[in-house]
């Protein structure tokens, strides 16, 4: 069990929980401004590749915070593998289920960006993103998809789930009040990434 589970992270999926797919069939298609696009990637493929610890913390807009030993491939080592057209400024995300967000690929660049797969040494349950989910820790949680299905490089902004029924594009993390799911208290925060406790 891993430690999301433990500390009683929230399950957030609006399409519903997916069903099916497994390690063993996972796929992830990369299409747009990449070189020999559409790609498609094994889960093999991804866990062959060198794992990231980020030591950090996923903030929901909805109003908690968690920290922990997020681990996969950084995002900007996963992108060099791809040869991305100049042209290229954000990714659109999609999961199984069909939710969608877009992020600057300007923020995906962020050292603590993961092709997330595991916390603390566990895979993640698919109650919170298994096989592959996105972990983009300065931003606000819907920005960091679940379910991860497909990528799409593209030149130009797409309004996601949540952001096309209000949520900012940007998912700048405000200041206000978390409830830190770790100490299970009711913290402070001042706005941008959560990494003062």
């Amino acid at each position: 069990m891993s430690v999301l589970k433990t500390l009683g992270m929230p399950v957030f999926y609006v399409e519903g929980v997916p069903r099916g797919v497994t390690r063993d069939t996972y796929k992830l298609e990369v299409d747009g401004f990449v070189r020999s696009a559409p790609v498609i990637f094994s889960f093999a493929d991804i866990e062959a590749l060198p794992m990231a610890t980020v030591d950090a913390r996923l903030t929901s807009v909805s109003g908690w915070s968690l920290r922990a030993d997020w681990q996969g491939v950084r995002f900007r080592d996963f992108e060099q593998l791809l040869r991305v057209d100049p042209k290229a400024t954000h990714v659109h995300f999609e999961s199984f289920g069909g939710y969608t967000t877009c992020v600057p690929l300007s923020q995906l660049r962020y050292e603590k960006v993961l092709l997330c797969y595991k916390v603390s040494g566990e895979y993640i349950e698919v109650e919170y993103g298994a096989p592959l989910r996105m972990f983009v820790p300065q931003l606000w949680g819907y920005k960091s998809i679940q379910g991860l299905a497909r990528m799409v490089f593209t030149d130009r902004y797409r309004s996601g789930f949540w952001e096309s029924r209000g949520y900012t594009d940007d998912a700048e993390i405000e200041p206000g009040f978390t409830m830190d799911l770790n100490t299970k208290t009711r913290r402070q925060i001042p706005g941008g990434e959560v990494t003062g406790f």
